[in-house]
């Protein structure tokens, strides 16, 4: 084997090129972002967003929840290519499942009242579009299972490049539309899936060979994805509807515009997930072999190193955006998303607990705790269908009518609730102190958004910069950047950050980074 299989590669190494990687492509994406929103408009926007969901809830429903289990037990046992067999076969069901199901709702005349105003075509592509990226995250769960990050990182980091150039190419010459735009999905999804196979093969990993599974081992399969994943269908399939619901409702009394500011204002927020999502799958591995080690020490260190640090982190640039909604809703979207400043500045926070969402969910993943995560779940799914319909529904059935805005905070409102359920079992499994992590929550963000504000305050009495512009903006982030920094400096704790890293970097600025490193 050569490259990244040549020998195991550390988490810590495996993270940083993740999140190199991640910030190499943060210009290319925030680009990105900006482009398809004003090549599209905001109704079309939000019908993509409205149908790109749809479908990739679907995949989840049909699926059965089990893709996680897929990426754990894979990670526990790299050399077992009948995982991958079974898998791919299984997701190929789930896949035969999602077109039965758009045809007969085509067939009977439910499309209209599932997909309100949408054109078959439009749907038929959403559903495709779905199957090639959920194809697509299945074959980077295999790459960090083997722990390929290294390479999976460089045809990521290709993918989005060559991307840009072509979404460039379409926005320039006014061929960016909602059918374009899912062509263009098409392609990427296929290329990167392409350089996979090739990054595998490479390795030592090669997909191109007997994919027979004989009867027993059928058997076996199926009991073990039903034993682990079980659990978490029930909440798939109540989760999947509520999600749905939740989008439908906003479709249904918002329209196709209050779609587009949410969708504009999600995208926004899942900008700011750079260092947490670098770290979600890397992370999910580790406690997986921990757990399998029954190593329950080595579990809580990577929980005490990780979570308040990458907390920290998805804070840090959250509430900047908050701070800066309007700015940043007119830089994404241009002059035809004013209107979405509100719901961007309150759904810039759904980031921020939702790195607890993530890292802490991996515990339960990893240790097989499924069931439990389903009951903390369910939580979830009984909070947020009546909030939502309440927030989105109009006046004359009983709603406040807040469009986007409503379901901006239903998102922020019940993830945070949820999420600290689930921080409360998993710091007892842990033996952790719950409470300290919650007063870290309130004291980071509190202390993040004074500095944030501050900030904003400073940069617009700089006159000979434009307000709201992204000059302004620049401003606004060297002196957030530098205010945070120095109290990081003096106050460590605020920022997940260890006594021990600041007197390391007192004393050998240059090994602050290594030592940090020693967490991973």
């Amino acid at each position: 084997m050569t490259s990244d299989s040549s020998a195991p590669v550390s988490l810590k190494r495996r993270y940083f090129v993740r999140l190199f990687a991640n910030i190499l492509s943060l210009p290319v994406n925030l680009v990105i972002q900006a482009v398809i929103p004003r090549g599209l408009g905001p109704k079309a926007y939000g019908d993509f967003n409205f149908l790109s969901n749809f479908f990739l809830q679907l995949m989840t429903f049909f699926s059965l929840s089990t893709s996680t289990g897929f990426y754990t037990k894979l990670s526990q046992r790299q050399k077992e290519f009948g995982l991958i067999s079974f898998y791919f076969r299984f997701t190929a069901l789930a896949v035969l499942a999602l077109f039965l199901f758009t045809g007969v709702c085509q067939s009977t005349g439910w499309a209209r009242y599932l997909w309100l105003g949408q054109k078959t075509q439009w749907v038929y592509l959403a559903a495709v579009w779905a199957v090639l990226t959920w194809t697509a995250t299945l074959f980077m769960y295999v790459g960090d299972s083997y722990g390929l990050t290294v390479s999976t990182e460089s045809a990521r980091l290709a993918q989005r490049l060559v991307g840009l150039a072509v979404l460039l190419i379409l926005f320039f010459a006014r061929h960016l539309s909602l059918k374009t735009l899912f062509i263009y999905q098409y392609g990427l999804s296929i290329f990167l899936i392409a350089l996979f196979l090739w990054i595998f093969e490479k390795n030592g990993f090669s997909f191109f060979r007997s994919w027979s599974l004989g009867r027993e081992q059928w058997h076996s399969y199926v009991r073990e994805f039903y034993d682990y994943s079980h659990p978490l269908f029930s909440l798939a399939a109540v989760g999947v509807v509520v999600s749905i619901l939740e989008r439908w409702f906003l479709q249904k009394f918002g329209g196709s515009v209050e779609q587009g500011f949410f969708g504009l204002s999600y995208q926004i927020a899942a900008a700011c997930f750079i260092f947490t999502s670098a770290m979600t799958s890397l992370i999910t591995r580790e406690f997986s072999i921990a757990f399998e080690k029954k190593d329950f020490v080595e579990m809580a260190r990577l929980f005490r190193r990780f979570i308040p640090l990458l907390y920290s982190a998805a804070a840090f640039f959250a509430c900047f955006a908050c701070a800066q909604a309007s700015s940043v809703a007119r830089l994404f979207g241009g002059a035809k998303y004013t209107a979405a400043a509100a719901p961007v500045m309150i759904m810039s926070l759904y980031p921020i607990h939702q790195t607890y969402g993530q890292l802490s969910g991996s515990v339960f993943f990893a240790a097989g705790q499924t069931r439990l995560y389903r009951n903390t779940g369910l939580l979830y799914v009984v909070l947020s269908l009546p909030i939502a319909y309440f927030l989105l529904a109009p006046h004359e059935l009983l709603g406040l009518q807040a469009g986007a805005v409503g379901l901006a905070v239903k998102f922020v409102v019940v993830n945070f609730l949820v999420v600290n359920v689930q921080l409360f079992f998993n710091a007892r499994f842990l033996k952790l102190r719950f409470m300290r992590y919650v007063a870290h929550q309130m004291i980071s963000v509190g202390f993040l958004m004074v500095l944030a504000l501050l900030s904003k305050m400073i940069s617009d009495r700089i006159w000979i910069m434009p307000r709201g512009g992204f000059s302004n903006l620049l401003i606004a982030g060297f002196f957030y950047t530098t205010f945070a920094a120095i109290c990081a400096y003096y106050f460590p704790l605020i920022f997940g950050l260890q006594a021990s890293d600041v007197a390391i970097l007192r004393q050998k600025p240059l090994s602050f980074i290594k030592e940090i490193g020693k967490g991973f």
